[in-house]
């Protein structure tokens, strides 16, 4: 068990780590739609890459991933075939929001030797979404042009 201090080290060597690894600009929190973002997740289990859909309007949020539904098999055969997408995901704060994410499990934040492989899922997991994201944006973003 590491104390609150080396935990909080321990993350920031993490993520340091990464941007070494991979210095790149991600999308994450600019799609240019408010309150859908990507999003990177690490923790003794498991490792994450999530898009968040959590307009307060649930009707935008209802939208934007119905959009996203729509193109579900163009997300599964030509990007990420593990993606799992959940209209109605419940955060721990009890807050409802939609989660299209893909995880690898059996990894761990606290074990240095996983890094590496951490590393390399969230690079070639995030730039996958972003190339989808990048392909159907205009439509994703579109509220006019129904699903």
């Amino acid at each position: 068990m590491y104390s609150k201090e080396e935990a909080i080290q321990i993350k920031k060597d993490f993520w340091t780590a990464f941007a070494t690894a991979y210095p790149r600009k991600w999308l994450l929190y600019d799609t240019k739609i408010k309150d859908v973002t990507f999003k990177f997740y690490i923790d003794n289990k498991k490792a994450q890459v999530q898009l968040d859909i959590e307009p307060k309007d649930e009707e935008k949020r209802k939208i934007y991933y119905e959009k996203i539904e729509s193109l579900k098999t163009i997300l599964l055969e030509e990007y990420l075939p593990e993606a799992i997408l959940e209209r109605n995901f419940y955060l721990e704060s009890g807050k409802v929001i939609s989660r299209i994410w893909v995880e690898k499990l059996g990894v761990s934040l606290n074990n240095k030797s996983y890094w590496s492989e951490i590393f390399d899922f969230f690079n070639e997991t995030m730039s996958q979404f972003e190339y989808f994201f990048y392909e159907y944006e205009d439509y994703i973003k579109d509220l006019e042009i129904n699903t």
